[in-house]
């Protein structure tokens, strides 16, 4: 699904994402870890072409995306959430999704037709809603939203973009202990449904450790390990370099 080759991201002489080499499988989950300023957002950056790599190739599905713009992976099935909550508190939850389906799909020219009559945009929101758990919040202003539900909302306006391979960056920061859980089982829902793959950076170990089929060990921006949860925890090198960090 998406093929990681020498990414390399460099301010002067300084690697900031130092050669990396990932693959991720159809329906996989792939978790990334890795020690404050360890470079896992800015990989996710260099991914989803908010940043141009200095060095490396990225491919989708095959194809070669390093030279394409952000909206343009988007499209070719590539989306991201990021660390701090985004949505448009003013309009409701249904109007919020709603937008991101009529902005993946193109939308309508039909000036004159009312956007919220296209019924089979709205059976699609409310799908993605009923999906992440929110069908009953949809009348309400995202503004209004726990942060726990505004991440569910973040992920129903990932899904109303198709993507086959999704990056989740630390969704569950700032989230209450008593919602994580049924965030990580919205989480865990998205996976491996219709071959699509997971890309998770996450602080809570124990939230990687329920999730991911791999896990993937970022320090000072190299990929330090990349294997099985299980081997990844016994690896000494990586212990050492989590030493004062809690794994």
């Amino acid at each position: 699904m998406l093929a990681v080759r020498g990414l390399t991201w460099r301010i002067g002489e300084v690697a900031i994402v130092d050669n990396v080499h990932l693959d991720l499988a159809p329906g996989e989950f792939l978790g990334v870890i890795g020690p404050n300023g360890a470079g896992k957002t800015s990989l996710f950056n260099l991914v989803s072409g908010l940043r141009p790599a200095t060095e490396g190739r990225l491919l989708l599905h095959g194809r070669d995306v390093g030279h394409l713009p952000p909206h343009r992976r988007a499209r070719l099935g590539l989306g991201r959430t990021f660390q701090s909550s985004s949505v448009f508190g003013s309009l409701s939850v249904r109007e919020n999704v709603r937008l991101a389906v009529q902005a993946h799909r193109g939308g309508s020219m039909r000036l004159w037709r009312r956007a919220a009559a296209d019924r089979d945009v709205l059976v699609a929101a409310d799908a993605a809603l009923d999906r992440v758990g929110l069908a009953g919040r949809r009348d309400a202003p995202a503004g209004t939203l726990a942060h726990g539900e505004k991440r569910k909302l973040e992920i129903a306006l990932l899904l109303a973009g198709e993507p086959s391979v999704m990056l989740l960056d630390e969704p569950m920061a700032g989230v209450s202990a008593e919602d994580v859980p049924e965030l990580v089982e919205v989480i865990r829902s998205l996976t491996g449904e219709a071959g699509r793959s997971v890309l998770m950076v996450e602080h809570h170990m124990d939230v990687i450790l329920r999730l991911a089929d791999r896990i993937a060990v970022m320090h000072h921006g190299a990929l330090l390990a990349c294997d099985t949860p299980e081997t990844v925890m016994a690896n000494p090198t990586v212990q050492q370099a989590y030493l004062g960090e809690a794994l």
